[in-house]
C-alpha cells in the first residue's frame, strides 16, 4: 500500500514534504473536463483569493485519490457525498476497506446528471435507448454504474438492456459517443465536456427521468441512496430542451482529520466567502448557497476545523 501511494503521489506531481515546502495545500480532482475538476478549479481559486494557496491535482475519479487523502498525502478533494460515505464505510466498490480519516469540510450546489443523445436522433427517452450502444464499464470510475442504473431503473431497464461499450471513465465515454461508438453518455450538467460534445455533434438532448414520481424515485434510489429529483428549465445547460425531471445527489470539499483546525477553516471561510469568485470560473456554482454548506453529511463527520467556522458564522 505505501509504494502504491508512493507512485499516486509521483503521478500527481506532488509529495507531501514538497507541499510543506511550498507552503501550499492540494485538492485532488478528477479528470480535466469533468465536473469535479471544473469544481476543484473554482474552489482553488477562491480560496487562493482568500490568501490560502491551494493546487489542483488531477486523477482520473475520485475513488483513485480518496485513499491518498485518506491517507494525508493531500489536504482536499471534491466528490459526490456518497462516495465519500461509501468509502468511510467500506460499502459498495470498496469491498470492506474503510477510509476512517475522510472529513467534511462543506456541501456544496447538488450535481445535476443526465444521459445525452443527440439532438437529431430518434432517441426521445430513457426507453429508446433499449437495445441501443451505450457506454458502460466505467473501470476507473465506480460511481457511474450504479447511477446509470439509477437512470434505468425510473425507465423500468437495466444496463442489461442496452449493448454495453466498455469506457473507462466518464470523459473517455464522451469521448466514445463523439466518435460514434454509442448512442449516449452519461454526463454532470453543466461540465466543460457536455459542452464539448454539444459543439461537437451539433447539439445535445439530455433525456429527462422517465418516472419522476415517488415511485420512481425510489427505484432509483435502489441503486444511489443520496439520489433527489431537480427540475430543470428549457434552455438552462446544453441539452435541456425542455422543462424535465433529472437526477441530482450531493457534492463536497473533504479532507482528513489530520489537517489542521487552521487550514481547514481557512478552506470553509474561503467557500463561504467565495462564491462570487467560483460563478466567475465555474457558472454552476450560481446555485452554491454558502448557508447549506452546514448540511448533512451522511456517515461523514465534519471536520473539527469547519466545525469552529461554521459556530462563528451561525450555522449551527
Amino acid at each position: 500500500m505505501r509504494n502504491l501511494l508512493a507512485t499516486f503521489a509521483l503521478g500527481l506531481g506532488l509529495t507531501s514534504g514538497g507541499m510543506a515546502a511550498a507552503q501550499t495545500v492540494g485538492i485532488a480532482t478528477s479528470n480535466p473536463g469533468s465536473l469535479f475538476h471544473n469544481i476543484g478549479t473554482a474552489v482553488a481559486n477562491a480560496a487562493n483569493k482568500s490568501g490560502l494557496n491551494t493546487t489542483i491535482q488531477p486523477a482520473t475519479s475520485p475513488n483513485q485519490f480518496i485513499p491518498y487523502l485518506n491517507s494525508g498525502g493531500i489536504e482536499f478533494g471534491v466528490a459526490n457525498l456518497q462516495e465519500v460515505n461509501y468509502a468511510v464505510t467500506g460499502e459498495a466498490w470498496w469491498n470492506g476497506v474503510k477510509n476512517p480519516n475522510l472529513r467534511i469540510v462543506g456541501m456544496l450546489m447538488p450535481l445535476k446528471e443526465a444521459i445525452f443523445v443527440r439532438k437529431d436522433s430518434d432517441i426521445m427517452t430513457l426507453a429508446d435507448l433499449k437495445g441501443k450502444p451505450m457506454t458502460d464499464g466505467y473501470t476507473a470510475q465506480n460511481t457511474i454504474l450504479p447511477q446509470l442504473d439509477a437512470f434505468y431503473a425510473t425507465a423500468g431497464m437495466t444496463r442489461a438492456d442496452m449493448k454495453p461499450v466498455s469506457v473507462a471513465s466518464v470523459v473517455a465515454g464522451a469521448n466514445a459517443f463523439i466518435a460514434g461508438d454509442t448512442v449516449g453518455f452519461i454526463f454532470a450538467h453543466g461540465a466543460g465536456k457536455v459542452r464539448e460534445a454539444d459543439a461537437a455533434v451539433g447539439g445535445l438532448r439530455a433525456l429527462t427521468v422517465t418516472d419522476g414520481s415517488a415511485a420512481g424515485l425510489a427505484a432509483a434510489k435502489a441503486h444511489w441512496p443520496t439520489a433527489a429529483f431537480v427540475t430543470m428549465k428549457a434552455g438552462s445547460s446544453p441539452g435541456v430542451l425542455e422543462d424535465g425531471v433529472y437526477i441530482a445527489f450531493p457534492q463536497v470539499v473533504f479532507t482528513h482529520a489530520g489537517v489542521s483546525d487552521d487550514v481547514v477553516y481557512a478552506m470553509a471561510k474561503a467557500m463561504y466567502e467565495g462564491k462570487d469568485a467560483m460563478k466567475a470560473t465555474f457558472k454552476p456554482f450560481g446555485a452554491f448557497n454558502p448557508k447549506d454548506m452546514h448540511g448533512d453529511p451522511g456517515v461523514v463527520a465534519f471536520h473539527p476545523g469547519a466545525l469552529k467556522f461554521f459556530k462563528d458564522v451561525g450555522l449551527n
